[in-house]
């Protein structure tokens, strides 16, 4: 995404309509949000938003407003680290998409196009409803 001024006024917005503030903090972790490929965790955001003056609980406390506001998911792959993602526009009610998680390096590839097979969801519907489907192996670049 440019960071041209209607893109800017629409990510203030897409705030807006939320019900939360379009702060500097705010704007600037969404767009950096929207712009990342994969989820990021916190010390990501954080430590990339410091050079703009916010402080780590300032960027963990909007990360977490935003995404109880719905514009961010936040997720846990199993390593107690809590990432988050953009939620594109008009996909509030969607479920979170599968990631890919390299056990060897850590990087987490989204996997937006991986869906439970039929088959797959009447056996699951059987145990509770299936909020998220991690993958865990050996990414190209470490195999």
């Amino acid at each position: 995404m440019s960071k041209s001024s209607e893109s800017i006024e629409a990510i203030k917005q897409a705030i807006r309509d939320a019900g939360l503030r379009a702060t500097p903090a705010r704007i600037a972790t969404l767009m950096m949000l929207r712009d990342a490929s994969a989820p990021l965790p916190h010390a990501n955001v954080a430590d990339h938003l410091a050079a703009n003056g916010v402080d780590k609980a300032t960027a963990f406390r909007n990360l977490n407003d935003m995404a109880d506001a719905g514009l961010l998911r936040r997720t846990e792959l199993g390593d107690h680290v809590w990432r988050f993602e953009a939620i594109a526009e008009g996909a509030h009610n969607q479920l979170a998409h599968p990631h890919f998680l390299c056990v060897d390096c850590g990087t987490v590839s989204c996997l937006d196009d991986v869906k439970l097979t039929a088959g797959s969801q009447r056996v699951s519907d059987k145990f509770g409803e299936v909020t998220e489907i991690l993958l865990r192996g050996h990414c190209n670049d470490c195999l």
